[in-house]
């Protein structure tokens, strides 16, 4: 960061002032309605301004949420968000000036010990320290694709409901679910009212809100026709059990003039493919979406539980979070609980705070990073065996941008 620029707390006045930094940084319209509820969400003393003398620059800050962890349920983390820097200010180390902030100030206060975010590019955040621990999935069908004869969608009717009647049969079932999922995060009052805002800027084009209801799931969706036939847009799909997800999809693809369904932010392991008769009838493409940051490593860990029994030696290496850099002895015992302590003895593993971000939720195999050269191994299966301790069964899914 260069001498010029200074980073520091932001007032509710200059929070509201960074709103405009980041509706010009990320090319938005004026949303009114939008910058009322940011200002109701947040607490300005959680974020960092970066200024250039008496100019506010840039910025971002913590949306304090709960993230559903390993064997632990829903805990609390830091959750980033709202990080831009104003056009004609790029490459001046405003953005490592308020990263080192924001993480360091965690740190310092011993605040939460896990940090995590979605990042507008895939090439920015890697070198904080964060790792790419969840994908989600698009998926594009057309309507009216067959299903195996064998698929069970119950007796229970799907039914199209008002936004009235919707609200609390969906946040009953978000709330049984996201306290299960790996990945999901809570929902109190006003972050429902922040899902579900529905101006021009959240329809983006497509139509109000729509809510399909069954006794074991629920879909929130919107109806595309600005293009070429009607298509359905689907925020999220939250099911309880095999047979209501089953249901969900039936309704979806079984509406009338529709062309297709397309589905942006699924599950990983979302099982439709293996629900249709030709599983080929169907496009599933994956991308990133959560990146985590342990920012206290000793405390982090100790915050899921893991798979088996473990005793290995960590070296790790963290050069923007140099406290939880060199050896740390990781054990787990029988139940799945860790603990995490310093230690002279020679390492097993050699890996970045980046790489143990990635792994840290169960969704990426250590064994993948270390094809792709990103783990270092000392004794043969110590890899594998670490591997192993974090992964989770289902895959760990957020479908929330915060």
């Amino acid at each position: 960061m260069t001498s010029s620029l200074t980073v520091r707390p932001l007032t509710a006045d200059t929070l509201s002032a960074h709103l405009d930094v980041c509706r010009t940084a990320f090319y938005a319209e004026a949303d009114e309605p939008t910058r009322a509820m940011h200002l109701r969400l947040w607490e300005p003393a959680r974020f960092r301004g970066v200024f250039d003398g008496d100019e506010l620059i840039g910025g971002g800050g913590i949306w304090p949420r709960r993230i559903t962890l390993p064997g632990t349920g829903p805990q609390p983390f830091a959750g980033v968000t709202m990080v831009a820097v104003a056009p004609g200010h790029r490459r001046r180390g405003a953005l490592t000036g308020l990263m080192r902030s924001l993480l360091h100030d965690l740190h310092a206060e011993g605040a939460d010990p896990l940090a995590a975010l979605w990042a507008s590019e895939g090439g920015i955040y890697g070198r904080f320290g964060y790792g790419i621990a969840v994908e989600a999935s698009r998926v594009e069908i057309a309507k009216g694709t067959r299903f195996l004869s064998t698929v069970d969608t119950g007796p229970d009717r799907v039914r199209e409901v008002s936004r009235a009647v919707a609200e609390p049969l969906i946040r009953e079932l978000h709330a049984k679910v996201a306290a299960q999922q790996v990945g999901w995060l809570e929902r109190d009052e006003p972050t429902w009212e922040y899902r579900l805002l529905d101006g021009p800027p959240q329809r983006g084009g497509k139509q109000a809100w729509r809510f399909a209801v069954h006794p074991e799931g629920y879909a929130l969706f919107r109806v595309d026709a600005a293009h070429d036939g009607v298509k359905l847009a689907v925020q999220e799909i939250v099911t309880t059990t095999a047979t209501g997800h089953a249901a969900i999809w039936r309704h979806l693809l079984d509406s009338d003039l529709v062309s297709s369904v397309d589905y942006w932010g699924c599950a990983p392991d979302e099982p439709l493919r293996h629900l249709l008769a030709d599983p080929r009838a169907v496009r599933i493409e994956r991308d990133d979406s959560l990146w985590v940051r342990l920012v206290d490593v000793h405390r982090a860990l100790p915050m899921r539980t893991y798979a088996g029994p473990l005793a290995t030696v960590l070296e790790l290496t963290d050069e923007f979070c140099p406290w939880n850099a060199g050896r740390w002895r990781l054990r787990v015992d029988a139940a799945g609980q860790a603990e995490l302590t310093r230690t002279e003895d020679a390492p097993e593993l050699t890996l970045s705070s980046t790489t143990l971000g990635s792994v840290f939720l169960g969704g990426v195999r250590l064994t993948t990073l270390a094809a792709a050269g990103r783990v270092r191994e000392h004794r043969p299966g110590a890899v594998a065996a670490l591997s192993r301790a974090f992964l989770v069964d289902p895959a760990p899914h957020t479908m929330e941008i915060f």
